[in-house]
């Protein structure tokens, strides 16, 4: 099947609007599309950038009052949705557009017309018609951000899977994709093409967030945005800025996070892609390569057998019942969090008792506050772990490991990796006096298919000589798991460390750096490089504080995710040019033995 997405302008005209709708559906249906994505806010001008000098108090939404936001929303019967019913209908196609809509006639009743004080009942709606004309599905924005709230209410429609002849539907809206809940509840439901209607000045979400959602719940997402100014024209020439402007940059997205087709620019115009939904019926099962149901890892982990949705459950109401904070004794705790640390990832080539030894004298040789190591660092070969044999002398050489590490760090040093303690694969930390903490794996994977899994998440307030910080520590295919950052986050922490094993380049590429842009957390993760066939057209890491990055063609690693700074915590650092981004990590991809960098904790304390 064809997708094809739309990008244009809108204004404070309904009728302009509705013709500018009709004019993009007809060109876009050029390409015998049998799905066209329209952007947010169709009908109307709406941005939730502030028009104005907010510093001199003139700050004000688009809509001047509560008249003007029911005079420009739509009623379901009305002729904007109409018209575009019987283009639906004319180009023989499914249609997404969203839409402010009434949902109410409490405007009608006497006297509240003229009390521009008096909110309405109008939500934020996206709207699929069928090729047949029907509006079959309603969605509304669940949550509104901003001016959003004043002008508007989230009512009943919440995001549903529309089940049609050609594949499994759903719709997304506005800042839906900017964290992975939305997204995920209608992968859970069975949704294998998720439509996402937009209205952005940022490219975060075309850059970072909507490839992540498309990577971590397998399923294609095609997003349209708008373009051109996003405020009132009267209102332009003095606040024109790139705040004020749509980003354009829809596209289609494969589920492996592939960009498939994009408008790199914001003007007006559409792009389309072809996909692939069918599902085959075998006399066993429904065989298909899209949708969360059919994800897999490339070590054959089947990824219906990693979600604990009862853990985190229970772990994110634990929260409300206990600090569940672990503190190191020997060192006296404060409130105070430092501006920075400094981190490295080390990633030995050897194996055995030589890589131990490799890193002992990196330790000696520096005074990097925490030293990240990659998952079972000493052992390339991962499957030797199957044999109960081997696992022995892996056992044995993680003792070992601790001993020898812990005798070189220095007081406020510590080093994380993981290891196989008392036949369990689980993350650890070690400082001068051994093994401080220990984070059990908590998702099934199936090169470690031997160990049992856990049930808790491990916090650590950790001391440095600058001040503490509260960390957590994630192992195997844990870090992959949105519901779990998030819990970790609920703690409070303000760095997350990762010794892992990538599978596939789009967990660096993406799925980290949304976690840590999503949560407002720093992420330190090491992995042994790995060779891959196809090498992922990644723009997201481009906002590099710490120089040009030295990637080799077709390699992945691991990463340093560092937050971007604001002027409001530390003095020195600088109000930064708009680059069209406005949350996303600065990174340092990990690149041969050594990787250093610094990053700040004191960032993850601020979560806008």
């Amino acid at each position: 099947m064809r997708v094809a997405v739309s990008q244009f302008a809108t204004s404070s005209n309904s009728q302009e609007n509705l013709a500018s709708c009709v004019r993009m559906i007809n060109k876009a249906a050029t390409c015998k599309p049998s799905v066209i994505v329209l952007p947010e806010y169709c009908n109307t001008l709406f941005s939730n950038a502030q028009v104005g000098n907010a510093s001199l108090g003139k700050s004000q939404s688009c809509y001047v009052d509560h008249n003007q936001a029911w005079n420009e929303a739509l009623s379901i019967e009305g002729e904007f949705l109409q018209a575009i019913a019987q283009q639906a209908i004319k180009h023989a196609c499914y249609i997404v557009l969203n839409v402010t809509l009434r949902r109410d006639q409490s405007r009608n009743i006497p006297d509240t017309q003229q009390d521009s004080s008096f909110k309405s009942n109008i939500s934020v709606t996206s709207c699929l018609f069928s090729p047949l004309g029907d509006l079959i599905n309603q969605t509304d924005k669940q949550t509104l951000i901003g001016y959003e709230s004043d002008f508007f209410t989230s009512v009943s429609k919440e995001p549903e899977v529309v089940i049609t002849p050609i594949g499994k539907f759903g719709l997304l809206t506005g800042n839906d994709s900017m964290s992975f809940e939305a997204s995920r509840e209608l992968a859970l439901n069975g949704a294998q093409l998720l439509c996402n209607s937009i209205n952005t000045f940022a490219i975060d979400q075309s850059s970072l967030h909507d490839p992540a959602r498309a990577f971590e719940n397998n399923v294609f997402v095609a997003t349209a945005n708008k373009v051109a100014v996003l405020i009132p024209s009267e209102q332009m020439e003095e606040d024109l800025n790139l705040t004020n402007l749509g980003a354009g940059q829809s596209q289609i997205i494969a589920p492996d996070g592939k960009i498939l087709a994009k408008l790199t620019h914001n003007e007006e115009g559409f792009i389309f892609a072809d996909i692939d939904l069918n599902e085959v019926m075998t006399e066993t099962e429904i065989q298909s390569n899209v949708g969360l149901n059919h994800k897999s890892r490339p070590d054959g982990t089947q990824f219906s057998k990693q979600l604990r949705p009862e853990l985190y459950q229970a772990l994110t109401e634990a929260i409300r019942q206990t600090e569940n904070t672990k503190g190191a004794p020997q060192y006296e705790s404060t409130d105070k969090v430092p501006l920075t640390a400094n981190v490295a990832i080390f990633a030995t080539y050897k194996s055995n008792e030589q890589a131990i030894e490799d890193v002992c004298q990196y330790i000696e040789n520096n005074v990097t506050d925490i030293i990240q190591l990659p998952e079972l660092f000493f052992i390339a070969d991962k499957t030797i772990t199957h044999e109960v044999e081997q696992r022995a002398q892996i056992e044995s050489l993680s003792k070992q490991l601790i001993e020898q590490v812990s005798a070189v760090l220095r007081p406020f040093q510590y080093v994380c990796t993981s290891l196989i303690i008392e036949g369990v694969h689980q993350a650890v930390l070690i400082n001068e006096h051994g093994l401080l903490a220990t984070q059990q794996q908590l998702h099934f994977c199936q090169r470690y298919q031997w160990t049992p899994l856990g049930d808790e998440l491990t916090i650590i307030e950790l001391p440095l000589e600058q001040g503490n910080i509260i960390i957590a520590m994630l192992t195997a295919d844990d870090a992959n798991i949105p519901e779990v950052v998030k819990v970790a986050t609920l703690h409070g922490i303000h760095v997350l460390l990762v010794p892992f094993d990538i599978q596939e380049p789009s967990e660096v590429a993406y799925s980290l750096l949304s976690r840590a842009a999503e949560n407002r957390i720093c992420i330190v993760a090491a992995s042994r490089e790995k060779s891959f066939a196809h090498q992922l057209a990644a723009d997201n890491t481009s906002d590099n504080i710490y120089g040009k990055n030295k990637v080799k063609e077709q390699k992945s690693t691991g990463l340093i995710a560092n937050l971007t700074t604001d002027p409001a915590l530390l003095p020195q650092w600088r109000t930064r040019q708009f680059t069209g981004y406005i949350n996303q990590p600065l990174v340092k991809l990990q690149y041969g033995k050594i990787t250093k960098a610094v990053v700040h904790p004191i960032a993850a304390c601020s979560k806008v």
